[in-house]
């Protein structure tokens, strides 16, 4: 049995505020919609303090978006350790303003014993593919608290 998996099924729909361990989850505030092992499908709504000067959103935002949602799908396996991440490529394809909804979408592509391989895309709310994050995460020495 995925302990991991089933908590996280047990909180789809919620706002990360409400349940997420992760401070930084839980200011990002997103909503979980879907997980599956090895997949995990989120919503998130811009914010005026996600933008940059122009008024669309920071690169940044999508980059640390995608890195907290490739480290819940990894959290997904079910595994005893921690998997940190030592790489995120990303590449911003389309801006987004505040207010828009976003969903983003990861999943496994290689799950190593040792060394995870992640994909993540955002997608705004007409479908089109804002951005997108590859990852490589290693097997730590540390466990979940």
């Amino acid at each position: 049995m995925n302990k991991a998996l089933e908590g996280l099924k047990m909180v789809i729909g919620k706002e990360a505020k409400e349940v997420s361990p992760s401070p930084y989850g839980a200011w990002l505030n997103g909503k979980l919609l879907a997980v599956e092992e090895g997949h995990l499908e989120m919503e998130f709504t811009v914010r005026k303090e996600w933008a940059n000067p122009s008024g669309m959103i920071h690169g940044g935002i999508y980059a640390g978006i995608m890195d907290d949602v490739i480290g819940m799908t990894s959290y997904t396996l079910g595994r005893e350790h921690f998997y940190a991440a030592v790489n995120l490529n990303v590449d911003f394809l389309r801006p987004s303003q505040v207010g828009e909804k976003l969903i983003v979408k990861c999943q496994v592509i290689r799950p190593g014993k040792s060394v995870l391989h992640l994909e993540c895309q955002i997608f705004g709310e007409d479908g089109k593919l804002k951005a997108k994050a590859a990852s490589n995460l290693a097997k730590t020495a540390f466990g979940f608290a």
